[in-house]
């Protein structure tokens, strides 16, 4: 008895010291949404925008075992008008995910606006990196804005709740600590 308890007050320990909130560091470190960047091409409005802070070691090694991760970009366009309600434009949203081939030893990633076209890097950073970019997004072709009319694009990203097979998550307790979600973030502009 005494045998096994041991190890479960060890593992107990463990987990309160990763638990969110334990220390100032995690608070420092929670994700959010920066450089957002709308523009426009000659016929698209275009979003770039990174999440910081998005990755734990958690994740990584949880990847690295076949666990795959995704981001969920929620993505709304509005025609903002004074005497009524705003005009919803746009409501997306966008996925990227990431696994790992553990035989070939690469990193893969797929965005679901890209309809099946499977990123390959062995470079871990990388594969991070375009997890985390948004990377010239179309959001609207130009002729549905009306010109000098205000418009405001909200932003959120979410890391989405995988269901584990099996009731792996009972095994795997940490991967509760996976979850975050970045506050909304707007950008006012004039087209």
């Amino acid at each position: 008895m005494k045998a096994l308890l041991r190890p479960l007050l060890l593992i107990l320990f463990a987990l309160l010291l990763l638990a969110p909130g334990s220390n100032g560091a995690v608070k420092e470190r929670s994700p959010e949404l920066k450089d957002i960047i709308v523009t426009t091409s000659n016929s698209e409005l275009l979003l770039f925008a990174t999440v910081a802070n998005c990755f734990t070691p958690e994740m990584i090694t949880g990847v690295q075992n076949g666990i795959p991760i995704s981001f969920v970009f929620q993505v709304e366009l509005s025609r903002e008008r004074s005497s009524w309600f705003d005009a919803t434009l746009v409501e997306t949203v966008i996925t990227h995910t990431m696994t790992y081939d553990s035989l070939k030893q690469q990193y893969q990633i797929q965005h679901s606006n890209r309809a099946g076209k499977l990123r390959t890097t062995r470079s871990l950073e990388e594969a991070k990196q375009l997890m985390a970019e948004l990377n010239g997004i179309h959001v609207v072709p130009l002729t549905e804005l009306e010109p000098e009319s205000p418009y405001s694009l909200r932003l959120k990203a979410t890391l989405e709740k995988n269901t584990l097979p099996l009731g792996i998550h009972y095994i795997l307790p940490f991967t509760s600590l996976w979850d975050f979600e970045t506050d909304w973030r707007t950008v006012e502009f004039r087209y």
